[in-house]
């Protein structure tokens, strides 16, 4: 079976789910025009199709190794990136002064969706550069800018970033790296950093990462720390690779999945490096990267979905067995249902992902702070459900495969195996959620409340032509404004963080609703509207029990002590 990139799905949700109109409506992006999009996903598919998926498993069974201290790629990653950068699919949404083609960011989460679909360990190397180049953008200097964005735009360099410590993990703030001025401008640097995405190969000129480290007069904690880019190889008079920077690989790590992206542990010994932004305003720089990484990562998820879900379609159709009006396992019930499961989740993880990133470009096209909240929220939504989506799809998939699922060759284990790294990367799901009921309801709810609106607005104008379906997700959203308006009345934060995971999937799976009723309103009688049907009637029930379970509050899930959980 060979991958093939959804642009058609892209297309009727970009016209009929998201509001792109809206997008393309600001002046920012007025070029980007019904045809220009269909152009642009219809060439980025071709390219996902042609030259990344075919790369896939051999990224798989030949890892990236670690040879004289040089990352060496495997088979056709370096071929794989060139096409990547050749077709200008690095600088998407990247500002055109400087290369980028500065379109909207629900395209460029487009097609890396699509690209995290056919070869994910390779897509990971560009989504690296892209938040690069965002953070840069942000907040370096002019100087910085004009050096190194062109080179990660056009794919010359790649960039990287750096938090993670071996004693510090989600908590940055317990960093211990250090930066120490050398009296020039620069800085030396000094520390590990592990789990580095990509943090060497062997077809770039230069390998840029962006390091937090904390200066001589940096308070502990976040608030005391700053970033740095720090180059493989520093830059001569004429911009280009000079000598080697004090840095190095030290190992590569040995993962359960994506074998074909390096994860590096990274060695700084006083390398030179060069301030991005503030003094100890490392994070909120960082943040300008992970925030859209956190989008990003959302996408891999239903990337690895989509390629999941067309491998058990081909399998389940091209698979023999009992007695079916085809002779095949695609007609047992049971593996339909799992199939419409997949398809369903697909659809409304995917809806979600592109409601996000069309947030972000309404805020960027209009400055207006509904947007950039709008966004925010639905960040830790697209980023938890869309990853939690790949690994269940990926899982349901296997299982189709039945027996053959278990065995390497079908690679339906790939999927497995790539994707689980997504609810842990970038900010754990479980972050996530805390998140979404801790920092973005510090508005009591406000933005978590506009968005319920919208949803019973779109139930109330569905009623005449879908009663059932618009009864359901109506009522479905009343039970989710109960819990939100439980969550916003407690002061104990441990009360909401206790039932944080489940209340965002509940959220999800409202939001899955709305816009699979949307669709059904789009495609009256098509098979939208029945696939709509499965996903309300079926699948959405399941709010009912995560809301319940989110106003459990602390007490039940702390009550055995330390000594009864271990005996």
């Amino acid at each position: 079976m060979t991958f093939r990139s959804p642009v058609s799905e892209y297309e009727f949700m970009l016209k009929h789910i998201v509001g792109f109109e809206d997008v393309s409506a600001t002046d920012l992006f007025a070029e980007a025009s019904d045809d220009m999009v269909t152009a642009i996903l219809t060439e980025a598919g071709k390219m996902c199709d042609e030259v990344m998926a075919p790369l896939e498993r051999p990224g798989d069974l030949n890892p990236a190794y670690l040879e004289n201290g040089v990352v060496r790629t495997s088979p056709g990653f370096a071929d794989g990136w060139r096409a990547i950068a050749e077709g200008g699919w690095l600088g998407m949404s990247a500002p055109q002064e400087h290369g980028g083609m500065g379109l909207p960011m629900t395209i460029t989460s487009a097609v890396n969706e699509m690209m995290s679909g056919a070869c994910l360990s390779l897509q990971l190397a560009p989504l690296m550069s892209q938040g690069q180049i965002e953070a840069l953008d942000h907040h370096a200097s002019d100087a910085l800018k004009e050096l190194y964005l062109p080179k990660l735009i056009s794919g010359e360099w790649t960039g990287t970033m750096n938090l993670t410590e071996p004693q510090a993990g989600s908590d940055v703030g317990a960093l211990s790296s250090k930066a120490v001025p050398n009296g020039d401008g620069t800085y030396a640097v000094t520390g590990q950093k592990i789990y580095i995405t990509w943090g060497d190969n062997d077809f770039a000129d230069n390998v840029c990462h962006l390091v937090l480290a904390r200066l001589p007069d940096g308070v502990p904690g976040t608030k005391g720390i700053s970033l740095f880019l720090v180059p493989k190889f520093l830059p001569d008079d004429n911009g280009n690779p000079g000598k080697a920077n004090s840095l190095k690989v030290v190992s590569l790590e040995h993962k359960l999945g994506l074998h074909g992206s390096p994860t590096c542990v990274m060695q700084y010994d006083g390398a030179t490096g060069w301030l991005v932004g503030a003094e100890h305003g490392g994070m909120a720089a960082m943040f300008t990267m992970m925030n859209n990484a956190r989008l990003g990562v959302g996408g891999q998820g239903v990337g690895i979905a989509e390629a999941a879900y067309q491998k058990a379609l081909a399998y389940a159709l091209e698979r023999k067995q009992g007695k079916t009006p085809s002779g095949g396992i695609v007609d047992h019930a049971d593996v339909r249902r799992m199939l419409m499961e997949m398809k369903a989740d697909l659809f409304a993880s995917r809806a979600i992902l592109l409601a996000c990133a069309q947030a972000i470009d309404m805020s960027t096209a209009t400055g207006e702070a509904d947007c950039k909240t709008r966004a925010a929220f639905l960040t830790p939504i697209a980023k938890a459900f869309g990853t939690d989506t790949g690994i269940r799809v990926a899982d349901i998939g296997l299982q189709v495969h039945g027996g053959m699922g278990f065995i390497e060759e079908t690679g339906a284990a790939q999927f497995c195996r790539d994707v689980r790294v997504t609810s842990i990367y970038e900010g754990t799901n479980g972050i996530q959620a805390m998140d979404l009921v801790a920092r973005k309801m510090m508005d009591g709810g406000e933005m978590a409340n506009r968005l319920m609106d919208e949803i019973e607005e779109l139930a109330e104008r569905a009623r005449p032509t879908h009663p059932n379906m618009a009864e359901a997700v109506w009522q479905a959203c009343e039970s989710l404004r109960e819990a939100t308006d439980w969550l916003v009345g407690q002061g104990d934060l441990q009360n909401r963080f206790a039932g944080a995971v489940p209340y965002l999937r509940a959220f999800a799976r409202v939001l899955g609703g709305h816009y699979h009723l949307m669709a059904a309103l789009a495609d009256k009688g098509g098979p939208r509207e029945k696939l709509a049907r499965f996903y309300i009637k079926r699948m959405l029930p399941e709010h009912v029990g995560l809301l319940q379970h989110a106003q459990e509050g602390i007490e039940g899930a702390m009550a055995l002590t330390l000594d009864e959980l271990a005996s």
